[in-house]
């Protein structure tokens, strides 16, 4: 976790703050790492998210989508 200057003060608040994170990395994020070659013949990288790499998801999300879809921990009961 990232050291920064501003802190949670109740749990609920914390939690949502990193089910944010997550989700944006894992599905707005694109890595460097995981860019696949786009055709032999052809120059260039399909770059690509974390969920994109494990066939979760088939683009790259916008924020739209991502505010309409995420689901705020402890909404789901396990």
């Amino acid at each position: 976790m990232r050291k920064t200057l501003s802190y949670s003060k109740q749990l609920a608040a914390l939690q949502v703050a990193w089910a944010w994170e997550d989700w944006v990395y894992n599905l707005r994020r694109r890595v460097d790492t995981l860019s696949l070659p786009v055709q032999i013949d052809q120059q260039g990288w399909k770059r690509q998210t974390p969920a994109m790499a494990a066939k979760l998801t088939d683009h790259i999300w916008t924020i739209k989508e991502l505010l309409m879809m995420v689901v705020p921990p402890g909404a789901v009961n396990n």
